[in-house]
């Protein structure tokens, strides 16, 4: 099912009472016993890490809260297979990275990786800071939608969360060689278009980690 037509209306979530001292092995007991404290902990510990890695993917602030309400839901149904309780954390992101990529994959399949109004594209920060014209921001979010799920999943990780080659494997499930494949391969299409566009290369090459002319 596509974010656009998911409800936009927010998690509804009831943290009585608090508990924001457990430690995440005793949050992640909570959410396999269905204790609505946990519940509500479990949001407000790692919606934050979600929704900006989600909004970075997607480019979009809306359809990050979207996706972010399907991950938590994904975790409540797929959190009694945690084996290491005190992991949760990885659990909740491995699930974000799955769930974007199946979105990613959803959207391509049916053409919706397509060019944004610039008003509703997210801010890359540290990677965009020296970027000033909405155009060139708009291009990079081009440029990230012409590679494929997986590879664009990779970049980002790589490039803009600075994740090792280790933990994307792990958080994507699959081997760290496919990792580097898929790597190499987005930068070398991302360093092919952006000689094709010298202002754009010349304001992000540097800071994508791509090699500008």
């Amino acid at each position: 099912m596509s974010l656009s037509s998911r409800s936009r209306t927010p998690l509804a979530l009831v943290a009585k009472p608090s508990r924001r001292d457990v430690a995440d092995a005793e949050l992640a007991q909570g959410l396999v016993a269905r204790e609505d404290w946990a519940m509500g902990e479990t949001w407000v510990r790692f919606a934050p890490m979600v929704l900006v890695l989600a909004e970075r993917v997607l480019g979009s602030k809306p359809d990050a809260e979207d996706l972010a309400q399907e991950v938590f839901g994904r975790v409540h149904d797929k959190v009694k297979t945690l084996r290491e309780p005190a992991s949760l954390r990885s659990f909740v992101y491995s699930i974000a990275i799955r769930t974007l990529k199946s979105e990613l994959r959803y959207r391509r399949l049916k053409s919706w990786l397509s060019f944004r109004d610039p008003a509703d594209l997210v801010d890359f920060r540290h990677v965009t800071e020296d970027v000033e014209s909405r155009d060139l921001v708009a291009k990079v979010h081009a440029l990230l939608n012409r590679l494929s799920p997986r590879d664009k999943l990779v970049f980002v990780l790589k490039r803009v969360e600075t994740m090792t080659v280790e933990e994307i494997a792990v958080a994507m499930d699959i081997s760290e060689s496919t990792v580097k494949r898929s790597l190499a391969h987005a930068s070398q299409r991302l360093t092919r278009w952006l000689e094709a566009d010298p202002a754009l290369g010349q304001a992000l090459g540097t800071q994508l980690g791509m090699r500008s002319e």
